[in-house]
């Protein structure tokens, strides 16, 4: 049996097909990351508001978190490779748009097309790791997943400055063309078929409750800080979203073929690396807010100097996930995960006391301990989550992660900057009302990440508990 596991490779296809799907997820986060940078160009450039340009952000976010629950139905019904084709193509097209937008309001036009491809694009190259590479190298091809879509943000805002500073905002995505194209091709000679299609129907009411759910939900935290909690734009946008997501919940309890099987969450193991997931994620969208802000308001940086600030320390993060997969693949999950995090909880405790008075130094050294951790952990929460569910539940599961994942990139952000507004709005310089404000809020992100780290204790295994069911 151990001879077997040993002697169990990995086809060239197979991690050609996973480079091609990568591609397409690092494009996508890409975009999201480095455009961020340019919305004060846009802001001149189309004469429009800071709470409309944000709907580049916003509205990107709720497309892709509307697409991406139904990515386990469209692998039941659609062959692999005509969803990437299908996704490819969106997204070029989208880029094209924003490429030559006249107007504002082609150019989110642009970016919510974008938001279709990313959506259908970002669970199939889990898909395939899970449908096609062998449990003994899984952890390993999983980390190098993580590693292509970890690299996009860790170069995106100092990509997004140097571009819209030496070429303009329209060479984002000008240049993302030829990665597109190698994308395309590559996926269409590559990728293979192993799974039996099906006709499945695909519940239109269930997907109007996704969309009522994100839409709610997206749209309460995103305007967080800007209205009273109490009014319509926060919590009468919330309570809409809570509402959609019991129905979501209901409906997928209570019929045969659910868009996506929520009784994946009664495995008591896996729900409880999903709490661990989604937190960590939320985290990690914080400090991404939180750094570069501190960096600028506080210690006096241009924004190129904050993106290089954070660049090594998200750079190791993104070289670590393949080893930590390998790690996973030898000595399970237990191990690595609890290490990593236990780092993150201590980087984040550091940080938080340090808060009123860090030097540009002394972040980039908090934040590499911070991103050995995330390195270590991060990847292998999701393989070791997907490893207690069983094969014909793995697209479900994968795709309640890659749901989660969006949405906590828009509600981490805006519970950060939330409690950061709030302490810039007292008496004082903002250098000095910045730096109270953000360490209230890693203050927050600390707690938090004490309850991910007590999920996870109870959740993985200190075996890998990875079967062929």
């Amino acid at each position: 049996m151990q001879e077997t596991k040993t002697t169990q490779k990995i086809g060239p296809k197979v991690i050609a097909a996973v480079i091609a799907t990568g591609l397409m997820s690092f494009c996508g986060v890409i975009v999201e990351t480095s455009m961020n940078v340019t919305f004060p160009t846009l802001m001149k450039q189309f004469n429009v508001t800071t709470s409309t340009v944000q709907w580049m952000t916003t509205g990107y976010l709720l497309t892709v978190a509307i697409i991406v629950p139904l990515s386990a139905t469209f692998k039941r019904r659609f062959k692999t490779k005509s969803l990437f084709i299908t996704a490819n193509l969106l997204f070029m097209a989208g880029v094209l748009i924003d490429a030559t937008a006249p107007a504002f309001t082609l150019l989110l036009f642009g970016r919510i097309v974008q938001g279709f491809g990313t959506g259908i694009a970002l669970p199939l190259m889990f898909n395939i790791i899970l449908e096609q590479v062998p449990i003994s190298k899984r952890g390993l091809m999983m980390g190098v997943g993580t590693l292509i879509t970890a690299v996009a943000p860790a170069i995106g805002p100092t990509f997004g400055g140097i571009v819209a500073n030496y070429l303009g905002w329209r060479f984002v995505f000008i240049i993302l063309w030829p990665l597109l194209i190698i994308s395309l091709v590559i996926g269409i000679m590559t990728i293979e078929q192993k799974s039996q299609i099906r006709k499945v129907r695909l519940d239109v009411l269930s997907v109007l409750l996704i969309m009522v759910t994100f839409i709610g939900l997206i749209v309460g935290f995103s305007n967080i800080g800007s209205a009273s909690f109490l009014s319509l734009d926060i919590g009468g946008a919330l309570l809409i979203g809570v509402i959609g997501l019991v129905g979501l919940v209901y409906r997928s309890m209570h019929i045969a073929q659910p868009v996506i099987d929520l009784r994946v969450m009664t495995t008591g193991r896996f729900s409880g690396h999903v709490l661990s997931f989604f937190l960590l994620q939320l985290i990690s969208l914080g400090m991404s807010f939180l750094l570069p802000n501190y960096i600028q308001l506080v210690n006096g940086s241009t924004s190129t100097i904050a993106g290089l600030v954070v660049l090594p320390g998200a750079a190791l993060g993104a070289a670590l996930a393949p080893i930590s997969g390998r790690i996973l693949d030898n000595f399970g999950a237990r191990k690595p995960i609890l290490f990593g995090c236990g780092l993150v909880l201590i980087s984040l405790i550091v940080f938080t006391s340090l808060a009123q008075n860090m030097s540009n130094i002394v972040i980039i050294s908090v934040y590499l301990c911070y991103m050995f951790g995330i390195g270590l952990g991060f990847g292998n929460i999701m393989t070791s989550g997907l490893a207690e569910l069983s094969s014909q539940q793995q697209s479900d599961g994968n795709a309640v992660l890659n749901t989660l994942q969006q949405f906590a990139g828009a509600t981490g952000t805006s519970i950060v900057s939330a409690i950061v507004a709030a302490s810039q709005s007292g008496h004082g310089t903002q250098a000095h009302l910045t730096a109270v404000g953000t360490q209230h809020a890693l203050l927050v992100l600390t707690i938090v990440m004490v309850v991910s780290l007590v999920s996870l204790i109870r959740s993985v295994r200190k075996t890998t508990g990875q079967t062929e069911n």
